[in-house]
């Protein structure tokens, strides 16, 4: 990929991340000797590299690409993503049809075709979960949960009642992460605790850790901040070496972050960051429950636009905030225009109006403002968050007129989502 001045994207998030940083090209040079694990050649020769690197006339190679990434917070494959593997698709196939897996399910017996059926089948639906209209996919996945839950009285073996089980727990904490976007914070609780016992009974990590993942996500968006800390602890503790627990990891800096903490939200950042660099590349970057390396730029945004509330309008956290939510529009959206994560998308909007309106321009915060509530796909909870931060930089402005209008839509927004909560 390359962009409209001809360099390739890498190059220019070389050039953006060190200019966000406020760094010389000579400084770059000092922090990747500082994160190599062996001598490197001289300042002059690196120099040398860097400039090369930043015009893309020359890409780094397999030794320096994670000293780059590290010397950025970030990962490998956040710059340099596997091409072969961005397309989204499964890559597994089980020949069933829905029809024939629901045949398969009706019998007494269950054989491994089915259940590698029903696998991709919940792939399928955690992949959904990004574009597909929330109520749609709240149906479906209640449906596929109550046939897979139903398959428990079957004849099997150990093995295989694990996997049912653990499927089961899958389905079960897409469906609650569903209750939770649409407001119903009452049955997303108790959709989760089954996903959590039902994690524990399959004794799969995965199921385990992204129970806790959700419990920390709840506090996040309610303004429980220790609970967030205390969650994702559990979390970690109970699931290491999972991809839930990078997820934890970057949910205990979020926290940190809200409660002002700066070095602990940095040590949680970076925690979450080599757990995730030493992870295979994703086959399947529509999956919910997937950390990939692009969503790592996500958790960096929400932080340091946090961070930036502290500092001035032009400071390195509100650059490197902008600059983050700049490449999660960029790597989120198809070249066709197609957004591949709404909600990705919508929270970077806002990061963007933050720092606009932090930089005094009240029509550009509003506007990014709005394109953000317009957006196709919404996490209620997580959207109005970060929201209520736009809203009360965009307050301040001595002329609030051309806030009044997308204030009056956050009101609507809001009072929908506590009346939707309240009938439920």
């Amino acid at each position: 990929m390359t962009d409209l001045d001809g360099r390739p994207a890498w190059a220019r998030r070389i050039r953006e991340e060190r200019t966000a940083r406020g760094w010389s090209q000579s400084q770059l040079v000092a922090a990747l000797r500082a994160h190599a694990d062996r001598e490197l050649p001289s300042d002059a020769t690196l120099l040398r590299r860097v400039k090369s690197w930043e015009a893309g006339e020359h890409q780094p190679d397999d030794y320096y690409r994670p000293i780059i990434a590290k010397s950025f917070g970030t990962v490998t494959a956040a710059i340099w993503p596997d091409p072969e593997r961005h397309d989204g698709a499964l890559i597994a196939a089980s020949g069933l049809d829905t029809l024939e897996i629901l045949t398969r399910l009706r019998s007494s017996a269950v054989d491994q075709a089915t259940l590698d059926g029903l696998r991709i089948t919940a792939d399928r639906l955690c992949s959904d979960y990004p574009h597909m209209a929330p109520g749609e996919l709240l149906v479906e996945g209640r449906q596929w949960l109550r046939r897979i839950t139903a398959m428990l009285g079957n004849r099997m073996t150990l093995d295989q009642h694990r996997q049912v089980l653990a499927l089961a727990g899958v389905l079960a904490e897409l469906v609650g992460c569903v209750e939770y976007d649409t407001g119903d914070k009452t049955m997303a609780e108790t959709t989760r605790r089954a996903a959590l016992s039902l994690g524990e009974e399959s004794g799969d990590p995965e199921v385990i850790g992204w129970a806790w993942e959700m419990r920390a996500w709840f506090s996040l968006t309610t303004g429980d901040y220790r609970g967030v800390i205390a969650a994702a602890e559990a979390g970690e503790a109970q699931a290491p070496g999972t991809r839930a627990a990078v997820q934890l990891a970057a949910q205990r800096a979020k926290a940190w972050a809200r409660i002002g903490d700066r070095r602990q939200t940095e040590v949680a950042l970076d925690t979450g960051r080599a757990r995730l660099e030493v992870m295979p590349y994703p086959d399947n970057l529509d999956n919910h429950f997937t950390v990939d390396p692009a969503k790592w730029d996500f958790y960096g945004m929400d932080c340091y636009r946090l961070l930036g509330a502290a500092s001035g309008p032009d400071s390195m956290e509100n650059r490197l905030a902008r600059s983050y939510a700049e490449d999660v529009i960029r790597t989120s959206t198809d070249g066709d225009g197609t957004e591949r994560s709404p909600m990705r998308i919508a929270e970077a909007r806002v990061t963007l109006g933050v720092v606009a309106a932090r930089q005094g321009d009240a029509d550009g915060a509003v506007a990014y403002g709005r394109a953000a509530l317009a957006g196709s796909r919404k996490s209620l909870p997580s959207l109005l968050m970060v929201s209520a931060e736009l809203a009360g930089a965009v307050r301040g402005f001595p002329d609030a007129a051309p806030a009044v209008g997308y204030l009056e839509e956050l009101r609507q927004l809001r009072h929908t989502v506590t009346a939707g909560a309240a009938s439920g």
